[in-house]
């Protein structure tokens, strides 16, 4: 098949190389051409682990192409997928949808052809009902277009895998849908004929569905840092505490990691849609729990910031600190709302002389926070410190060896924000280690 894809960044380059992948002919779309330029020659504006290549071998393979022609992209294919961002509103709770309304308002006056446009992005429910009638009031006379949704459930890191081998496939068609259904089958056959789930609902209730997800991963990463605040009151430990829970098949012990809490592009700003959308639709009591889910959220940045402080005895000023993770979660350069660089701009602001480094995110930490000061390995970012804090979990840090570790700092104090290193290892080699809902030291 022939299909587009509207919007190139995180999502968009994704899933077209992704459609390309599976066999199809895919037309790329944005109107940045400097984006559209790097990505035709094979290049990536970020870091997704095996993206790259596939990306490379369709553009090889003559399946996958880019362009910023709306002319084109109209003739190009029948089936139109939007995987356009939808930010949070400046001063807002609320999705900035300014980006999805102007691809249908471009697009669609163009069509010469009955279409299929699909959504990928993440959008407040009542989004695509919006847009269908929007599109049939710009079609051309005589053009049919139908608007459906198919949500995304990409994970950071693991994007190409979601892609190409899903847990499951929603897709969300009009009342009076006649191609949406069969299109979106054939795309994904190669998918399907692997027994992966389909779901075929209302637009509302596809929008739902991610929405709901971020709100409920949301709420358990929350749920587990309440109580490592009640660990921390009463000494216990919240890691053996959550290994106990997971045991239970009804809870499961995926996101019960206790630690710095979430960030990134998707579940901070999805979570805060969510509310604002329930707002306008009169239903906002049901979500006000979501308000406290961000406010523990919140709340564990600063509690690394006091823990950093005990750590350093007392006082930030003048602490040489080292902060090893940027981004918001590993194999990820992303660092949109991330707790590790949040915490890290928070302690220069209390006096401490805070030296980062992450293995993927300097350039955007660099953009984010400029006045801090970035290292090229940890071994220089932990020259001579007072404490060292782990903040993003990649798997360079878990392996450090503290013994070689301790010939470079000044003190041998260590803070463990994502409950991940071995605890008895760090101590056997003489270090005082720290960490978020335990007890680890005297």
């Amino acid at each position: 098949m022939r299909c587009t894809v509207f919007g190139t960044g995180y999502l968009g380059a994704t899933h077209a190389a992704g459609m390309a992948e599976l066999g199809h002919e895919v037309l790329g779309v944005d109107i940045d051409p400097g984006k559209i330029a790097k990505l035709a020659a094979g290049d990536i504006p970020f870091y997704e682990p095996g993206l790259r290549k596939m990306l490379r071998d369709n553009i090889e393979a003559g399946r996958l192409h880019f362009t910023t022609d709306y002319d084109e992209a109209a003739e190009f294919g029948d089936v139109h997928f939007l995987g356009v961002g939808t930010p949070q509103k400046k001063g807002e709770y609320a999705a900035d949808l300014r980006y999805v309304r102007s691809v249908i308002d471009t697009l669609v006056p163009r069509l010469r052809r009955p279409a299929v446009i699909v959504g990928k992005s993440t959008v407040p429910v009542g989004t695509a009902a919006e847009l269908g009638a929007r599109a049939r009031e710009l079609a051309p006379a005589g053009i049919d277009v139908e608007v459906a949704w198919n949500p995304e459930f990409l994970r950071e890191g693991f994007a190409v895998k979601d892609t190409l081998h899903p847990d499951r496939i929603v897709l969300g068609v009009q009342a009076d849908s006649q191609r949406a259904e069969a299109a979106i089958r054939e795309l994904y056959a190669r998918i399907l004929e692997r027994g992966v789930p389909f779901l075929l609902t209302d637009l509302q209730t596809a929008e739902l569905v991610k929405v709901s997800a971020n709100a409920f991963l949301a709420t358990k990463i929350s749920f587990i840092n309440a109580i490592a605040e009640v660990c921390e009151a009463t000494n216990a430990d919240v890691t053996v505490l959550a290994d106990a829970l997971g045991y239970d098949p009804r809870i499961g012990r995926r996101f019960l990691n206790a630690g710095l809490g979430f960030g990134g592009g998707c579940l901070p700003k999805d979570i805060r849609a969510f509310m604002a959308r329930a707002g306008e639709l009169g239903a906002d009591p049901a979500l006000t729990f979501l308000r406290e889910v961000d406010s523990i959220n919140m709340r564990r940045r600063t509690r690394m910031v006091e823990l950093t402080t005990k750590a350093c005895g007392g006082t930030l000023l003048g602490a040489n600190i080292a902060v090893l993770g940027a981004a918001f979660k590993p194999e990820s350069d992303d660092v949109r709302d991330s707790p590790a660089l949040n915490v890290a701009g928070m302690l220069q602001l209390n006096g401490a002389a805070v030296n980062v480094y992450d293995p993927k995110a300097m350039d955007n930490s660099r953009r984010v926070f400029p006045t801090l000061n970035y290292s090229t390995s940890v071994i220089e970012a932990c020259d001579r410190a007072d404490a060292v804090l782990v903040l993003t979990e990649w798997q360079e840090f878990l392996d450090l060896d503290p013994e070689q570790l301790a010939t470079t700092v000044r003190v041998k104090v260590i803070v463990d924000g994502r409950n991940c290193l071995d605890v008895a290892k760090w101590q056997a080699a003489g270090w005082r280690v720290h960490a978020l809902g335990r007890n680890l030291t005297p």
